[in-house]
């Protein structure tokens, strides 16, 4: 036997090439069956895979194709489990169904959010716009907060500019008084006994006060108040533009951080109000259905062949060689 397509099904289901190709036509027919049930689920899973990876873990091409290649090699060893068990047991049928559930849900999941994309974009706007209002109430809150205790803020200012604006037309200048001390020499004339007249000078201290009128000192604070007014005017303006771009900035920011349990609650939105998506998920769900339980069924409705009798018989054989070994360990 010489079927490269036996081969690559050995490889894919894991049977022993080396025995399936001295086995009868069943074994080989089998082997086939499983590996066209597996090659059908691999290719759709691998499609799951390459846009699950591109579309929401935001990966390239190559990323794309590593995720395509993860999910193809999970999927084989889930369905070798039932392939290779010589005797599945109703335990192993119930948890292959179990996970055939979840990997339909998953894989119509995935593949309802590509077929009603742009339908999904459309009940986006909708969603993302709930979401803004939701989030915009908060911001401009704060926002309008920040720009009320700002206004408060100048409004001060002005009034403290404004009062010393009149005292200083009231007042413009003010007068300085300088004090200082000098010596005045004073003469005091006397008269002597015998009548003369005799002068004595003394020298006496004398207190001077000088007066002179400046700017009102006040003037020097106008500048230094316009200022802090100019700044205060300068952030309430930010503030007020930022209010005014808070909602398309909330929009941008809010798109974009639009992820996969995001798409998930509008795509079940959109199918709870459309019957015609409600019928296409059901569509694709039981079909996923019908293919992860493709082996399983086959599965579970073939009789022995050939090739697990060899297999059991293999067993049986090493087991004896095993029990032969033992009792000759014994008897030594």
């Amino acid at each position: 036997m010489k079927n490269p397509w036996i081969r690559v099904g050995c490889f894919l289901t894991g049977y022993n090439y080396s025995i399936v190709k001295n086995c009868s036509e069943i074994s080989v027919k089998a082997v086939k069956r499983y590996s066209s049930a597996l090659v059908i689920i691999c290719l759709l899973w691998a499609f799951i895979g390459f846009s699950f990876t591109n579309r929401y873990l935001t990966g390239g091409i190559i990323e794309s194709i590593v995720g395509a290649i993860i999910f193809i090699i999970i999927i084989i060893q889930i369905e070798r489990q039932i392939i290779l068990t010589v005797n599945p047991n109703k335990f192993l049928y119930g948890t292959r169904a179990i996970i055939a559930i979840a990997m339909a849900l998953i894989g119509s999941v995935i593949i309802d959010q590509i077929i009603f994309q742009q339908d999904i974009e459309l009940e986006k706007i909708t969603f993302i716009e709930a979401r803004v209002n939701k989030a915009l109430d908060s911001k401009t809150k704060e926002l309008r907060t920040q720009i009320q205790d700002l206004q408060d803020a100048i409004v001060k200012k002005e009034d403290e500019r404004q009062k010393y604006i009149n005292e200083i037309a009231k007042n413009p200048t003010s007068k300085i008084y300088s004090t200082f001390s000098t010596i005045k020499t004073e003469k005091i004339v006397t008269t002597d006994p015998t009548g003369n007249n005799i002068i004595n000078e003394k020298s006496v201290p004398v207190k001077v006060i000088n007066s002179s009128n400046v700017p009102n000192p006040k003037i020097s604070m106008i500048a230094p108040l316009q200022q802090s007014i100019n700044d205060l005017n300068i952030q309430k303006s930010k503030k007020e533009s930022a209010l005014l771009n808070i909602r398309p900035q909330l929009e941008k920011d809010i798109s974009s951080k639009v992820g996969f349990l995001d798409e998930l609650e509008v795509m079940f939105s959109l199918i709870s109000k459309s019957g015609v998506a409600l019928t296409i998920w059901s569509i694709w769900f039981i079909l996923l259905f019908g293919i992860e339980i493709l082996i399983l069924v086959s599965k579970s409705s073939e009789s022995e062949n050939d090739y697990d009798r060899i297999v059991k018989h293999h067993m049986t054989l090493q087991m004896k060689k095993l029990d032969l070994f033992e009792q000759m360990a014994k008897n030594q």
